[in-house]
């Protein structure tokens, strides 16, 4: 099989980097290794912010984003008993708008099939080459057999243990990484969300999230020690942490329900350098990682995807190679700024040690100060909201 560009990966920086291919009207085939239904089925991010807004309306798949999206126009903090609101609207101008990846997603798949473009799902990449000579090869695994799928590009979207980003040679490619002794246990009910706008708590017991899917639907997330077993937190357990962390006015609207999902993930900080090696691009989780405490894993492979796609178009279309050399360059600049905020987050939020000690205390002083200036305020609201790119 031949096409203009390969995409390893069908999460949404390849579906979103796909369907702004095919409105240039440029070939493309999506490999992904799992089902279609799994992909749907990974309950993730859920705050969009300016990077992703701007993509999905260039790729036409706002429509039932803006109809059935939360807009939000800022969150709560607790910390010390204190709660303080930041006024995203207010501070920037600019609001967000909670919206599960999973409905991200289904627009992008539902769009995609409109196009008639090529998805194959349980086909595995399990080798690229020919990025340095061309043409570009993926050597994959589908319906009992080793096939390929030659091209003239390839976008590796396949995500932190996928194989596009170790095929560039070891010599060239660097990686910054930070592993965080802890997870969230996230706890995903079908239950009234207990503030109009998320709650961060940093709590003496560890870091509290209150967010939501939907009006009706809530998802909710404590610190954890990485090797925790959901054995030991039935969903009672849980709830009742949650009201502890997150304060009394939150506990006290706090509706409380089976979980319809349960799950522990650890955290990390990670970048791939560079972005670019020949043929192959890289995207998304393939090329970075970020703690979810800044809710911007999903915000950085949407704005991936729409810069890539505007420097393959202009390659393949134009033969103007300036965006896509620029790649790497134009993506690091953005991303590592959205690491810094994202790493500040989770250290000023998270619990890390039993004992209190300097950082302890410096963090009570951070929110101390963040909670009375304006200043520091902006400084957040500025990273929430989505930094230019």
């Amino acid at each position: 099989m031949r096409t203009q560009v390969g995409i390893i990966g069908a999460g949404p920086a390849g579906l979103l980097l796909g369907r702004l291919l095919s409105l240039q009207g440029i070939e493309n085939v999506i490999l992904e290794r799992r089902s279609a239904n799994h992909v749907l089925s990974r309950i993730r991010a859920g705050v969009l912010d300016s990077a992703t807004l701007e993509a999905l309306r260039e790729a036409g798949c706002d429509q039932r984003m803006n109809a059935e999206g939360l807009f939000h126009d800022g969150f709560d903090i607790v910390s010390s008993g204190t709660r303080f609101h930041i006024d995203l609207k207010g501070l920037t101008g600019q609001h967000v708008i909670v919206y599960g990846q999973t409905e991200v997603t289904q627009d992008l798949m539902d769009a995609r099939a409109k196009d008639g473009a090529a998805t194959l799902y349980e086909a595995a990449a399990v080798n690229i080459d020919g990025i340095e000579s061309g043409p570009a090869r993926v050597a994959y695994e589908h319906e009992g057999g080793l096939k390929e799928l030659t091209c003239d590009y390839i976008a590796g979207c396949d995500g932190f243990h996928g194989v596009a980003a170790k095929a560039i040679p070891s010599e060239i490619r660097k990686t910054f990484e930070r592993v965080y002794p802890f997870g969230w246990l996230g706890l995903f009910a079908d239950v009234p969300p207990c503030s109009h706008e998320l709650i961060y708590a940093n709590h003496r017991n560890g870091f509290a999230l209150a967010s939501m899917r939907s009006e009706t639907r809530s998802r909710y997330y404590i610190q954890c020690p990485i090797d925790t077993d959901l054995a030991d937190w039935p969903d009672e357990r849980v709830w009742a942490e949650l009201a502890i962390r997150l304060g009394e006015e939150a506990a006290a609207k706090m509706w409380s329900g089976p979980s319809l999902e349960k799950s522990v993930a650890p955290l990390r900080s990670f970048v791939c350098e560079p972005l670019r090696h020949g043929r192959l691009f890289l995207a998304g989780d393939a090329a970075h990682i970020v703690p979810p405490t800044g809710a911007k894993g999903l915000n950085l492979a949407s704005a991936d995807a729409l810069v890539l796609s505007r420097a393959l178009t202009a390659l393949i279309k134009g033969g103007d190679s300036t965006l896509a050399d620029a790649y790497s360059a134009t993506r690091l600049a953005h991303i590592w700024k959205v690491e810094r905020f994202s790493w500040w987050m989770t250290t000023m939020l998270h619990k890390f040690s039993e004992h209190e000690d300097f950082n302890s205390r410096i963090q009570l002083a951070e929110l101390a100060y963040l909670s009375q200036s304006k200043a520091e305020q902006a400084s957040l609201a500025e990273n929430y909201v989505g930094l230019p790119f």
